[in-house]
């Protein structure tokens, strides 16, 4: 099973062929190709590359959607002064599904 560390959105994730992830907002529409050209290391159980910093090879994956994640809310308190405030903030996301490890 082949796996590869890649950067994206200021991240590193840990992908395999075949799996799904949800990566920062990407500007890209259902069913684009995407690649990943910053790869930090890639392995095959037997074999492992590691980048100094960056691989020359890519990860290719195809967007299945774009979303935004469940409320998170924030609340502010201050005793004894009358003072409470609650925020709510959605994560924007896009899942990609890994289809090659090149």
């Amino acid at each position: 099973m082949k796996i590869a560390v890649i950067k994206t959105g200021g991240k590193q994730y840990k992908v395999a062929e075949g799996q799904n992830i949800k990566i920062e907002k990407l500007k890209t529409a259902e069913g684009d190709k995407v690649e990943f050209d910053q790869v930090l290391l890639i392995s095959d159980g037997k074999n492992t590359e590691v980048g100094t910093p960056v691989l020359t090879k890519k990860v290719i994956g195809k967007v299945i959607k774009t979303g935004r994640a469940k409320k998170v809310s924030v609340a502010k308190y201050k005793a004894k002064v009358r003072y409470d405030k609650v925020v709510g903030h959605r994560q924007p996301f896009t899942e990609v599904k890994i289809e090659k490890i090149a």
